[in-house]
């Protein structure tokens, strides 16, 4: 392990994060994740620009009145503008009215921009960088200068862009951040210039790196740049940002802690990963992308029928590293792609009869591939496949038999909403049911009829809520006679489950996603009872 192997990760999630197209965070949700970021334990917490809008500075009162363990909170503004002195800078003074440990400004580092953005001399510039750092010093803040649009500076003019942050240096900043601003620099470059400016840098100054994704290349250059002495890197949970966003922490700091020999977090912290992951984007109200390295739910499945042989023998042949230590789990999801071992895996995951034999396997594989030609997909479907599994081993018993359905959509004017009206008949338990239900659509009245039909011989049903829906056209050369997808996900307190229907009728498909999934929970409940 390195001599110096401790990284200070600084998340700007709160401010950069919060830039992102269609990400709104209330002063609320700022707090949440200040306190859940403290609690994985990253160094340093940056909460927005005092000053710049009431929800920053209602942010930073309310922080004032909590106290924080891991991580020091952050207040983030620019130098001192031109025609005010530093002492009647109002943004140099709402930083201190934050009162917090410290201050990270920003300032320019590339020459387009003194001349062409703030249209000031070089020296002007260089002169507001170091009043800003040496005051802020003074009243008691730790000061971390970012220096904007480092790289393309320095790919411009590298005696310029090194003087500016030498100037934030020798005025007391004791942390110099090289920014990517525009995010499209390579790793070959970024490390070059890193190890160039850490020569020129005092000892007693950190080094840091802010990378964009826009090349797609911001964890990378996070990364590669530790061997060249940074030891402070910045960036956003989920690597949410503007534009394509900022370099990811969810994988930077796993692969710190995992790979690279230095660590970054207190102790059995990273287990707490995904959790940290998901808890941000459930408040910034968008869905977990799937395919994050390390915490998305694709992050360890496997599909290929030779991949999930080699991982059930020995994970390693397919896995990176064990997804226990970032708190996500190992997938096994079928399809027509599958072998006998993902079946396996797939039915001990469902607890249905373990230790089934191979002629029984075989069938249910040739079930699957076939229903899968049909257009089926059992991936984000589990229960279906567990009752499509059931009934290939003649272990399924219907709760209720389909008498009929009937579903009607109105629209009685222009300027009147359509009304759907869905009747349902059902034999269940020997007793023939009809109900009639209206919902927002024919769907939902559909759900609702069918509920209440069952609610009183199945109490069981009662809290399952409809959580997602989606419709995929599968062939679409045949237009609105097309054969549709159904996929709908339920849930149940923490439990959610995915079922799916296939039709040329929409309504159809849906009515076969919504039975599965009423008729998998009533298996699990029923068993549990037993």
């Amino acid at each position: 392990m390195p001599k110096d192997n401790k990284i200070f990760i600084y998340d700007t999630t709160l401010r950069d994060g919060s830039q992102a197209e269609g990400i709104s965070f209330s002063k609320t949700d700022k707090i949440r994740i200040a306190q859940k970021l403290d609690a994985f334990g990253v160094a340093y917490i940056e909460g927005g620009w005092p000053g710049s809008n009431p929800k920053d500075m209602a942010f930073f009162e309310a922080i004032k009145k909590l106290k924080f363990k891991n991580s020091k909170i952050a207040a983030f503004g620019s130098t001192r503008r031109a025609k005010s002195p530093v002492e009647n800078d109002a943004n140099i003074q709402k930083l201190l009215e934050a009162e917090v440990p410290v201050t990270t400004v920003f300032g320019k580092a590339w020459l387009l921009h003194v001349n062409e953005a703030l249209r000031i001399t070089p020296d002007k510039n260089l002169e507001l960088i170091a009043d800003s750092c040496a005051y802020l010093k003074d009243n008691g803040r730790e000061v971390i200068f970012d220096a904007e649009h480092f790289f393309d500076g320095y790919k411009d003019n590298s005696k310029y862009a090194i003087d500016s942050i030498l100037s934030a240096a020798n005025a007391g900043a004791s942390t110099i951040v090289l920014c990517d601003t525009n995010g499209g620099s390579l790793c070959s470059e970024v490390s070059l210039i890193c190890d160039a400016v850490r020569k020129a840098l005092p000892d007693n100054v950190r080094l840091g790196i802010h990378c964009h994704n826009d090349g797609g290349v911001a964890v990378a250059n996070s990364l590669l740049v530790i061997e060249q002495g940074v030891r402070h890197i910045q960036g956003t949970i989920n690597g949410i940002g503007e534009r394509c966003g900022n370099a990811d922490l969810c994988s930077i700091i796993p692969s710190i802690e995992l790979k690279m020999g230095y660590h970054c977090l207190p102790a059995d912290q990273l287990r707490n990963l995904r959790e940290v992951s998901f808890f941000v984007d459930d408040l910034a109200n968008i869905r977990h992308n799937p395919r994050l390295p390390y915490v998305g739910e694709s992050a360890f499945a496997h599909k290929g029928g030779i991949h999930v042989n080699a991982v059930m023998k020995n994970p390693a042949t397919y896995e990176h590293t064990e997804p226990e230590s970032v708190g996500n789990k190992r997938r096994i999801l079928v399809s027509d792609l599958s072998g006998k071992d993902n079946v396996i895996s797939k039915l001990a995951e469902q607890c249905i009869r373990p230790g089934l034999d191979d002629e029984s396997v075989r069938k249910i594989l040739a079930e699957l591939k076939r229903k899968e030609n049909l257009g089926y997909e059992y991936e984000a479907a589990e229960a279906s496949f567990a009752l499509m599994s059931k009934k290939v081993l003649n272990e399924h018993d219907p709760f209720f038999e389909l008498n009929g359905f009937r579903v009607i959509v109105e629209k009685r004017g222009h300027n009147e909403p359509c009304i759907s009206e869905a009747t349902v008949k059902l034999s269940v338990k020997g007793k023939q049911e009809v109900t009639a239900a209206e919902g927002d659509g024919p769907v939902n009245a559909l759900d609702r009829a069918l509920r209440k039909a069952l609610r009183r011989f199945y109490p069981e049903i009662t809290d399952i809520q409809l959580k997602d829906y989606k419709v995929r056209i599968l062939d679409g050369d045949d237009g609105t006679a097309a054969k549709t997808r159904v996929l709908m996900e339920s849930g149940s307190g923490d439990k959610t489950w995915g079922t799916v229907g296939v039709s040329e009728n929409i309504i159809e498909a849906s009515w076969e996603a919504m039975l599965d999934s009423i008729e998998y929970i009533l298996y699990e409940r029923l068993a549990e009872k037993k």
